[in-house]
């Protein structure tokens, strides 16, 4: 968050760190970030990031990143690895608008609204992921569903992968019937 501060970038914490936040604390082994970037730049980022400690985990990272539109760094002092992924997306945009600065006692952290990381979540679909969306459903009623499924459709209908969508209510169904369970007893 230091670096994001001083070198003005406009990043956000998501991934493990932020699904702990957002819902139940869980373990993690890395941090994940997502930030603003268009095309260019990547190698003065990289450059940046070793003025706090944080440099480059493999060869030719920059190379890696123009592949997959993520940095692979390594915060030096912690070996703690950190993704940050090269958002460009106008969801991308607008989950850096929605979100916020959680304060953690010694240190503040942006983080994004719930409804957005359950979003990043769901496209996603790993088994890890969709324990973090009934993390954050359970802490989180007061939850959007409708934003949910709105930017769910758009990714299944541009990723031409319905099953996302599909695979989101089918969550909700037996996250419905679990929690109707737990409140009979």
């Amino acid at each position: 968050m230091r670096w994001f501060g001083a070198e003005k970038i406009r990043g956000v914490i998501v991934g493990g760190v932020a699904a702990s936040i957002l819902g139940r604390p869980r373990m993690t082994r890395d941090v994940d970030a997502l930030i603003l970037a268009d095309d260019t730049g990547w190698d003065r980022l990289v450059r940046s990031a070793a003025s706090y400690g944080i440099t480059a985990r493999i060869e030719n990272v920059v190379d890696f990143a123009a592949r997959t539109r993520v940095l692979l760094l390594r915060h030096d002092p912690s070996g703690v690895d950190v993704d940050v992924m090269l958002g460009a997306l106008a969801f991308h945009s607008e989950l850096l608008e929605r979100s916020a600065l959680v304060d953690l006692g010694v240190l503040q952290v942006r983080v994004p609204s719930a409804e957005d990381l359950v979003i990043m979540k769901a496209v996603a679909r790993r088994p890890r992921d969709i324990a973090d969306i009934e993390s954050i459903l359970t802490a989180d009623a007061g939850i959007d569903l409708d934003r949910i499924r709105q930017k769910l459709r758009e990714f299944s209908s541009l990723l031409e992968m319905p099953e996302i969508q599909e695979d989101f209510e089918d969550l909700l169904r037996r996250f419905s019937k679990s929690r109707r369970r737990l409140h009979d007893l």
